[in-house]
């Protein structure tokens, strides 16, 4: 008996559809670690209409969905994952400036790097935080992304929202709970457009500030190698790579990976590392740093795909 094509797979041959539908897509490609099995659907939309076509069809075919920006703090499990991820991408990666008020409003599928560099020639402060930071603007929003002494949670004046069932949502920041790495927002809900207040100044103290930050960043991270970043958020009062240190695990290798050298809270893709072999360094962090100081090292990292549920 010949197989029903499926609503995802008919999409993906609809003229009128926005987008485009790659089925078992290695996510490898996709994440900033070169780690991942494949996806049963890797779909790029680039307009409301086709993302609403996109999570339609997903329900309808009764298949999870998450949307994912970069790739930049993600683990994807060596199997994959079974369901589709969505990629913000065209009229999700515009921009318009506002000059009479210092502010921008930038799709969410944008890059971070790109938003920075726009905001800089154009004589605005605000977002060098960000120099040197991968990742989507979505997804910097999404876990309130910065350093210490800046995040871009500071810098919002509304944020956009897409629910299947619910449509378009706009948030003040007051309507938004904003905490270390974690906002408010529903794991169903899609931030699809923020509006940032920038402040004007000189390009040459921008620049300045940005060079110090990027050469802070390349001389303190393994940049040279492949990761998510930091792996774990930092416990109260404390810095997570240094407990990482100070129980002598940094530098220890499980197959292709890597506990950095340079900043323990990095595990790198040193030699074609699998997700298991960093699942296993992400293990061994918790329960070393447990036994010594009685901390639970929180993951910072997002899981794909595992079978086995992972607190972040």
């Amino acid at each position: 008996m010949a197989r029903h094509a499926s609503d995802l797979e008919l999409l993906r041959f609809e003229e009128s559809f926005d987008g485009e539908i790659r089925l078992d897509e290695p996510l490898s490609k996709h994440t900033s670690y070169r780690i991942g099995g494949p996806a049963r659907a890797y779909i790029l939309v680039n307009s409301p209409a086709a993302l609403s076509a996109a999570l339609a069809a997903c329900k309808a075919d009764e298949c999870s969905w998450v949307v994912v920006g970069k790739g930049s703090n993600l683990l994807v499990s060596d199997a994959g994952f079974k369901g589709a991820v969505i990629v913000l991408a065209g009229e999700f990666r515009n921009w318009k400036f506002d000059e009479e008020n210092a502010r921008v409003v930038v799709g969410a599928g944008t890059t971070l790097s790109r938003l920075v560099q726009e905001v800089f020639h154009r004589g605005y402060s605000g977002m060098e935080f960000a120099v040197g930071t991968p990742g989507s603007v979505g997804g910097a929003v999404r876990m309130n992304a910065g350093t210490k002494d800046d995040w871009i949670g500071s810098r919002v004046v509304s944020v956009t929202t897409f629910a299947p069932d619910q449509g378009l949502k706009r948030y003040a920041p007051s309507d938004i709970e904003w905490a270390y790495r974690s906002t408010s927002f529903a794991p169903d809900e899609i931030i699809v457009e923020v509006e940032l207040q920038l402040t004007p100044a000189l390009s040459g103290n921008i620049h300045d500030r940005m060079r110090t930050l990027l050469e802070r960043r390349k001389a303190s991270q393994p940049l040279e190698y492949p990761s998510c970043g930091s792996v774990f958020k930092n416990p109260e009062g404390a810095s997570a790579g240094a407990l990482i240190d100070e129980v002598g695990l940094k530098g220890s290798m499980c197959g292709g990976a890597q506990i950095s050298e340079k900043h323990a809270n990095f595990i790198v893709n040193k030699n074609k590392a699998c997700a298991s072999d960093v699942l296993a360094l992400i293990k061994r962090a918790q329960e070393k740093v447990k036994e010594h100081y009685g901390i639970e090292l929180q993951p910072e990292v997002k899981f794909l795909g595992f079978e086995e549920e992972f607190k972040s």
